[in-house]
């Protein structure tokens, strides 16, 4: 009996000691995140990755790996998604390209600290492009420097070869590839050029790698053999494993409904600032409070919180439109008119909304593009401006006034387009008959007719009070006048 108990003591501490050991090895199991970064790379991503990152990077034992597919977007964005996959601790973070990451996506994937790229995928060509009057082109030198900077950082820090890296950037690169002394590296033409004739004589191999006028494009196979993808694979598992990390917990971040509502509306942005604008200037001229101040509302309201949730405006920004809103509430409440206050509100609400569009108020000149989306935002604000006053004016004229032509009634059978009162005749007063001026007539003022104060215009010049004056015509309830000349 007690051999039996102490059996069933021993093999319920084995069972306890078990589950321990489970649980630790579950707890502390390695923990691969993978984030997806496809599509235009915009403001939208850019704070999903930031997002998604701070909530997890603080776990322990943890992996982050970047699914690439886009072929690029704005440079500012990227720069944003870079910056906070650079604050990820060393070694913990691997690109893994899918499909392609072309231009900025070429800049995140090099952010990381090993790349792998799956097969018959492609890598580069991230030459900086801008708008133009005669369509998209090359960014100047000032761009160009600041892209290179980072490519380099990047190349210095992941150990990537760092000339090939800036050969992405720039189309009058022309790099090299040498052994020299039994070592293989890569070279410029400006640093081959400066090479002693006693080094160039060491030089036992030279193939040219990326030709002047052309950007560096890889696909998987290249990138392995320039160093820069640590192995062609045929899915993520297989780079996973290559990388030491066999038996691991794969969490997929996949983006939020109110993420992939941001990023859908991101292109429809200026036409629903336009449209909201557009609905609120038709309600302040409209009588009363209807669908289209609601409808302006709810606009501007998606707009703002739209880039809110990126991480572009702030309550700044919303301070700055509720002074705005509230000068136009002066101006249309208690100043009647348009003037001083209606302007400010205007201005007042434009730069609001210019902010909202952008990371910084003013432009940094060590970031040359700043500058350029900056004129960019000024540009789309005020022609949406421009457009919203244009419509609304359209409809007011044209479209409210017919509405009920459409909207089934029921109306009145009739109108009063055609009744007036008649406060002339009952004067009995009628042309020829004389007076003076009761006051002057520049045009229109008041004569005394009969002894009987009426409103009159003088036709052709101005009359002074007290000036004789003769009635010339009656049409409708207007009394028409003119100096009455006497006889000499």
């Amino acid at each position: 009996m007690k051999r039996d108990i102490k059996l069933i003591f021993i093999l319920a501490g084995f069972i306890i000691l078990l589950s321990w050991t489970v649980v630790f090895s579950l707890e502390n199991r390695q923990k691969v995140y993978v984030l997806p970064v496809s599509g235009t790379v915009e403001p939208g991503m850019a704070a999903h990755v930031k997002r998604s990152l701070d909530e997890i990077k603080d776990e322990k034992n943890v992996v982050f790996v970047f699914k690439m597919d886009t072929f690029g977007g704005r440079v500012d964005a990227a720069l944003n998604i870079v910056d906070t996959i650079s604050n990820v601790p060393k070694g913990k973070t691997i690109a893994y390209v899918e499909k392609r990451a072309i231009s900025a996506g070429a800049l995140i994937a090099l952010s990381s600290n090993m790349l792998f790229m799956k097969e018959n995928t492609i890598i580069g060509d991230c030459a900086p492009m801008i708008k133009t009057k005669e369509g998209q082109k090359m960014a100047g030198e000032k761009v160009q420097t600041v892209l290179r900077a980072k490519f380099r950082a990047l190349a210095k820090k992941n150990n990537y070869p760092v000339k090939l890296a800036e050969s992405m950037v720039s189309l009058d690169m022309e790099v090299y590839k040498i052994v020299m002394d039994s070592k293989t590296q890569f070279m410029d033409k400006k640093a081959y050029d400066d090479l002693t004739k006693e080094e160039k004589e060491k030089i036992s191999s030279k193939k040219t790698i990326v030709a002047k006028g052309e950007l560096l494009t890889m696909d998987d196979a290249e990138a392995f053999d320039l160093k820069f993808s640590q192995k062609s694979v045929s899915s993520l598992k297989e780079a996973l494993s290559f990388a030491g990390y066999d038996s691991v917990e794969i969490v997929t971040i996949e983006e939020s409904w109110s993420v992939s509502f941001v990023r859908f509306l991101q292109p429809f942005l200026p036409m629903m600032m336009l449209m909201g604008i557009g609905a609120l200037y038709t309600e302040i001229k409209a009588p009363g409070f209807g669908l289209p101040g609601i409808a302006g509302i709810i606009l501007l309201g998606l707009v703002f919180l739209n880039q809110y949730l990126v991480g572009l405006a702030d309550y700044t920004e919303l301070l700055i439109m509720l002074i705005g809103v509230l000068l136009l509430g002066v101006e249309v409440f208690v100043l009647p008119g348009f003037g001083i206050a209606g302007v400010a509100g205007l201005v007042v609400i434009a730069s609001g909304l210019v902010l909202s569009f952008q990371g910084f108020v003013l432009p940094d000149p060590q970031f040359p593009w700043e500058g350029a989306l900056l004129m960019k935002n000024l540009a789309l604000v005020s022609g949406c401006f421009l457009f919203a006053f244009l419509i609304s004016l359209f409809l007011i004229r044209f479209v409210l006034p017919n509405i009920a032509k459409v909207v089934k009634g029921p109306y009145l059978g009739t109108d009063l387009k055609d009744s007036h009162v008649d406060a002339v005749g009952s004067l009995s007063i009628k042309p020829g008959d004389t007076g003076i001026a009761h006051s002057f007539l520049r045009p229109s003022g008041k004569v005394m007719i009969n002894n009987k104060k009426i409103d009159a215009i003088a036709r052709g010049e101005f009359i002074a009070q007290g000036a004789a004056i003769i009635i010339d015509k009656i049409d409708q309830n207007r009394v028409i006048v003119k100096p009455e000349k006497k006889l000499g």
